[in-house]
């Protein structure tokens, strides 16, 4: 197997990583109103769990308020049981046309608390950027053991994946002061 194909999947497994972190915090919840904080709110829409995105028409009129208008009334209080049965600690308010959800600012400890989860999320990623290395590493080994590349190639393959590893991690470190400076800001 040539070098080039192993790089290419370990590029493309850690930019899956990267996003996945990025859509993982885009979904937690800061001071601030976000319609990718309720990516994760489903609701049983006919029995199956279906996003909260594909049931209503959801909008931030100001940066404390979200409002979801569903296309069918009758799921008014499915979608407020399913934001009150969610970990964001939101209250929605059901008027009987539209949900208003406030956003209340955060607490000094939920922000720690927000920031500590934060952190945990970006070392899970972490130690998947540093697996996929290992696979990419272990696989470029085989190839120079069953001589399919000579020694020289294979120390070079493995310092590009090790630059690949470091970039990456760099990224996810961004990300994750990104969302803490978010976090924090008061």
């Amino acid at each position: 197997m040539p070098i080039k194909p192993v790089i290419a999947e370990a590029r493309q497994r850690m930019d899956a990583t990267v996003e996945a972190l990025r859509r993982e915090l885009a979904s937690m919840r800061t001071g601030r109103a976000s319609l990718a904080m309720l990516d994760g709110v489903r609701v049983d829409y006919y029995g199956s769990p279906t996003p909260l995105s594909q049931v209503s028409n959801l909008s931030t009129p100001d940066p404390t308020l979200v409002t979801i208008q569903p296309w069918d009334p009758q799921l008014l209080p499915v979608i407020e049981k399913a934001i009150r049965s969610s970990d964001l600690d939101l209250n929605p308010q059901n008027d009987g046309k539209i949900i208003r959800i406030p956003v209340p600012p955060l607490t000094e400890e939920r922000r720690k608390s927000l920031v500590k989860h934060a952190h945990k999320h970006a070392e899970e990623a972490r130690v998947s950027i540093r697996n996929i290395r290992r696979d990419a590493n272990d696989q470029l080994k085989k190839t120079l053991k069953d001589h399919e590349i000579g020694e020289d190639e294979e120390k070079h393959a493995i310092a590009d994946v090790q630059k690949l590893t470091d970039q990456h991690v760099e990224k996810i470190n961004e990300i994750l002061k990104n969302k803490e400076a978010e976090i924090l800001a008061v």
